[in-house]
């Protein structure tokens, strides 16, 4: 008996560890981030990306091989994928009732959209959660780039700058998702002929309160509870996505910096020949992890810019139909600015890199100086001109890059479709 209640206790005690472990865990970038923030000569111990990941892990759903291996890890993502499926499946048979009821029609196929995007991604990272988990590790080995040791190049601005933003973007983004769950979680008491936080129909009307109170008490705690740890998942791997692209332009501009230190930093054509072939090789690495960075997110670079056009096509077509209704209008407009809000950022990061990335070869034409250097050394820094001649892109084939031209092309047709509809339905 004794016996029996000592391996309860000690069972209760590894469950509550895990729960301060986790939560220390999920927590972690904000406290980092606030110290750092406070202290302007603290710098953060990790890239950004390595605090994403440790939410991810925190939520018992970053799907690499090695976290799949710890107990009840693989059991509990096999039960999410079944809950958010059951989840996805709900909300197509709640259309079924919505039809001849267009702005009802409307906001559940945003929601679908919306929802498709989530359950594609945990889909998509279960099966590369190994190759982004080896993207982070590459990145958390070589941050903060720089060379160590006498005649560093002093970057704690810029690493700083990088590690700060990633922390208020993460604080900004999860306040308003807080707003948003909890708008969500009340929906049924503002929105009217709504009982469930979505709308959404199960089989022999379990979803009516008035028929199955006690099977729609359990789809709405359904609901709130799975809808809450999506959102909060898609947040952190949205954040990681960003950082990794964010880490790899902060690398590019590590690199610009050296190489316009370079003739101070060498005394010698020896010294400077070894410089420039680790610059060389330096360049080529970030070249490496951006090819495998596009590879990993190939999928969810598609389904974002897929997604985000639906979206904003869609909140502009449903906004056109109920033009007289000012709360539609409001409800699908604010609809279209969170989805060209998600594609414009999208589209800034990438652009940045892409920018970044050009600087690279200005970075080693300033590099040269000729009273310094051997041919060794001018054939180096040739090379790194000529690579850096093409810029670096964020990009899934065959869609076209993210940057700020293809989306003023994007707004540019979203307001052809704007224009056709208004001579269309006046």
């Amino acid at each position: 008996m004794s016996y029996c209640v000592s391996l309860a206790f000690k069972r209760r005690n590894s469950f509550a560890m895990d729960l301060r472990s986790n939560r220390d865990r999920f927590l972690q970038l904000f406290i980092d981030g606030w110290k750092v923030f406070r202290d302007p000569e603290l710098e953060s111990r990790h890239t950004p990306a390595h605090y994403w990941r440790e939410q991810m892990k925190a939520l018992i759903l970053y799907t690499s091989s090695e976290e799949r291996q710890r107990p009840y890890r693989s059991l509990w993502h096999t039960l999410v994928l079944i809950q958010m499926t059951i989840f996805f499946a709900s909300l197509w048979y709640g259309l079924t009732e919505s039809i001849g009821n267009s702005v009802q029609m409307g906001r559940d196929l945003a929601f679908i959209i919306g929802t498709f995007f989530i359950v594609f991604k945990v889909y998509y990272f279960h099966w590369y959660g190994d190759a982004l988990d080896e993207v982070i590790t590459d990145l958390e080995a070589f941050h903060p780039w720089s060379r160590k040791g006498p005649g560093a190049v002093d970057i704690r601005a810029g690493k700083r700058w990088y590690f700060l933003m990633s922390f208020f973007l993460g604080s900004f983004w999860s306040f308003f998702l807080c707003i948003f769950v909890v708008l969500l979680m009340t929906s049924p008491m503002w929105v009217q002929q709504q009982k469930l936080p979505f709308h959404a129909a199960f089989p022999f009307q379990w979803h009516d309160r008035s028929t199955h109170p006690f099977t729609h008490a359990i789809i709405y705690l359904f609901h709130c509870l799975l809808m809450t740890y999506a959102i909060v998942w898609l947040l952190c791997i949205e954040g990681l996505s960003v950082c990794i692209y964010a880490e790899l332009t902060f690398a590019i501009e590590v690199l610009c910096l050296e190489l316009r230190h370079l003739s101070r930093r060498c005394h010698g054509d020896e010294e400077m020949r070894l410089e420039t072939r680790r610059l060389v090789r330096f360049h080529q690495k970030i070249i490496e992890i951006l090819d495998r960075a596009n590879d990993v997110f190939h999928g969810t670079l598609i389904m974002q810019m897929a997604v985000n056009f639906l979206l904003v096509s869609l909140s502009v077509l449903k906004a056109m139909e109920a033009r007289k209704d000012p709360k539609v209008v409001g409800q699908f407009g604010v609809l279209m600015v969170l989805a060209l809000g998600h594609l414009s950022m999208w589209s800034l990061f990438g652009d940045r890199l892409s920018q970044e990335s050009l600087q690279v070869s200005e970075a080693a034409y300033e590099a040269y100086d000729p009273t310094k250097g051997s041919k060794e050394v001018y054939r180096d820094l040739c090379f790194i001109i000529r690579r850096a001649q093409y810029p670096l892109i964020m990009r899934a084939s065959p869609f076209p890059s993210f940057n700020l031209i293809n989306y003023a092309a994007i707004l540019n047709q979203c307001y052809g479709i704007l224009t056709f509809l208004l001579k269309t339905l006046d």
